[in-house]
């Protein structure tokens, strides 16, 4: 009896210790600092230089989120990124208490402005279903990572808003319908799954004109339950966007043109869309949109992560390991 006391005090302590390990603990119990997960997010002093802690137990948090401008340096750990989840409803047809529609930025489960945002091990969502244009996340922020995350939707699930934004994904989960990854920002994708449902686009970047990188994929498995020859990798919803997949598998479900002009023959001539050694039965180099790319081995020598992100690369030395 004495040494099962000795243990469940042991694991007590060790409890505690972890909890104490963050600024801020969200969740149900008594003891816990917040309720909500907005709550959390206000009590973080602004424009903080040290970063900011927050841990999220298991739990549906269903609210429609806002990280303003002026909280910098935040992180979200999640429990358990399968039970962890924040999630809300709004879609791009909804009305607001005034009779307007929201509108598909309106639509976002979580918007994400202040910069050096991090989470771990959390589902993010957009529940209301297959309505339309209806955004888990709108990131309009530098310096945002996500690593071990989830992200579930149909049309439009990441709107990766932000000029001269870069954001990385570190073996994450993503899923969608049409245009479910979109926007103008820089992003890298590293070794994530992308999860495509029904028929539609993987991507839809609106890159800006004079930057260098638009959406990269590296090393990914696009896979899903879509039927066969029923995906694009991509089309323009801007007349320079740019998605690259490099080392991927690509599941039957891709249409073996890969590529769609957005019905804008003239996107044509401004998009870059590429890919470089992918395999699996959606990778047909030789059936590809003749405007697409095959790049070639000295051409890829520029999409590392490193090169990509520039110096903010060095921040995220541990975040970028797969524990």
């Amino acid at each position: 009896m004495k040494q099962l006391l000795m243990i469940l005090s042991f694991i007590t302590i060790i409890q505690v210790f972890h909890v104490q390990a963050y600024d801020f603990v969200v969740g149900k119990g008594d003891n816990d600092d917040f309720k909500t997960v907005q709550d959390a997010i206000d009590a973080v002093p602004d424009f903080r230089k040290n970063r900011t802690t927050i841990f999220i137990r298991r739990g549906i948090y269903k609210e429609k989120l806002v990280l303003s401008p002026s909280k910098r340096r935040v992180s979200l750990i999640g429990e358990d990124v399968q039970n962890t989840i924040l999630t809300y409803d709004d879609y791009n047809k909804k009305e607001n208490r005034f009779g307007e529609t929201l509108g598909t930025t309106g639509s976002s489960s979580f918007f994400i402005f202040g910069e050096d945002f991090t989470a771990e091990n959390i589902t993010f969502e957009n529940s209301s279903g297959p309505v339309g244009p209806a955004v888990a996340v709108r990131i309009e922020s530098d310096k945002v990572a996500f690593k071990n995350c989830r992200f579930l939707g149909f049309q439009d699930t990441m709107y990766l808003k932000g000029r001269g934004g870069r954001q990385y994904y570190r073996n994450c989960y993503i899923e969608g319908t049409v245009d479910f990854i979109f926007g103008n920002s820089t992003a890298v994708f590293d070794q994530c799954t992308i999860f495509c449902k029904n028929k539609g686009y993987v991507s839809a970047p609106s890159t800006e004109q004079n930057t260098e990188f638009g959406f990269v994929f590296l090393n990914c498995n696009i896979t899903g339950d879509a039927a066969e020859k029923s995906f694009y990798l991509g089309r323009p919803w801007r007349p320079y966007g740019k998605s690259v997949f490099i080392g991927c598998k690509l599941g039957n479900h891709i249409k073996l043109e890969g590529w769609n002009n957005w019905r804008d023959p003239a996107r044509e001539k401004t998009a870059y869309f590429a890919e470089y050694n992918n395999t699996g039965e959606g990778a047909k180099p030789s059936q590809r949109v003749k405007w697409s790319l095959q790049l070639t081995s000295d051409q890829i020598q520029k999409y590392t992560v490193d090169h990509i992100l520039g110096e903010w690369v060095n921040e995220l030395a541990m975040f970028r390991k797969i524990n």
